[in-house]
């Protein structure tokens, strides 16, 4: 492995990890903080994770472009922008990186670090919403990407901010996020059994916006520079 692949392996692990640790880590302190209000815990959890989206992306962006996010990878790889061996080891980095983020947490607020998840969230209308929140995501990246590349982590911890409140189900948007909060019977958690649905209704939407974008913006819908970055990893 290239030293330069291995960094970016190791960025999406560690951005994933920290991206998880944010997620379910503000929503336990959130829970217990808030006083039943389940609403004014949706709100911090929300801000935490807006928050540490934007500050994450613009930490590991310059490194691997900071998918922290399978999708991301998944179509990056369709848009032949990474190679599918790389995103194969993005995903992975992904995953792994989720699941410590979600043992990270529970290490932080002394509970076990797994505790399967019994949280509901299914039925059409949760796959509806995380199609929506996940093509949605996907719009915002390759729109902003495109002209606005400095904008990229903004954009997307304000919309994934948003998307948690016009959502019901709060958009997960991510499947490595989906898979790390399974295995946390808490105030982000989400039933095993409801994780497979979830991530066929993100893939759906983020190919679909991919699509889209190829219609909308005909050629490369990445910014010159980061086709820069591309092309340095590739040939080093």
């Amino acid at each position: 492995m290239k030293a330069n692949l291995r960094a970016c392996h190791v960025a999406e692990f560690l951005g994933t990890g920290f991206l998880v640790a944010a997620v379910v880590g503000s929503g336990i302190m959130a829970e217990r903080l808030s006083g039943g209000n389940v609403a004014l815990a949706l709100l911090a959890n929300t801000i935490a994770t807006g928050a540490a989206l934007v500050a994450l992306i613009s930490a590991f962006g310059p490194v691997s472009g900071a998918h922290l996010n399978p999708v991301v990878s998944l179509t990056d790889a369709l848009e032949g922008r990474l190679a599918w061996s790389e995103a194969y080891a993005y995903i992975v980095a992904q995953i792994t990186g989720g699941i410590g983020g979600t043992f990270a947490a529970h290490a932080m607020f002394s509970l076990p670090l797994i505790s399967l998840s019994t949280r509901a969230r299914s039925g059409p209308s949760q796959y509806l919403s995380e199609f929506i929140a996940t093509f949605g995501l996907m719009c915002v990246i390759w729109g902003t990407s495109r002209s606005h590349h400095a904008l990229v982590p903004f954009a997307v911890g304000s919309y994934v901010a948003a998307a948690y409140w016009f959502t019901s189900s709060t958009s997960f948007a991510n499947p490595a996020v989906t898979i790390a909060r399974s295995l946390s019977n808490t105030f982000a958690g989400i039933r095993p059994m409801d994780v497979p649905p979830f991530i066929v209704a993100q893939a759906t939407g983020a190919i679909a916006a991919t699509f889209l974008f190829r219609c909308l913006l005909p050629g490369s819908i990445e910014s010159e520079e980061r086709d820069l970055v591309r092309n340095e990893i590739k040939s080093s």
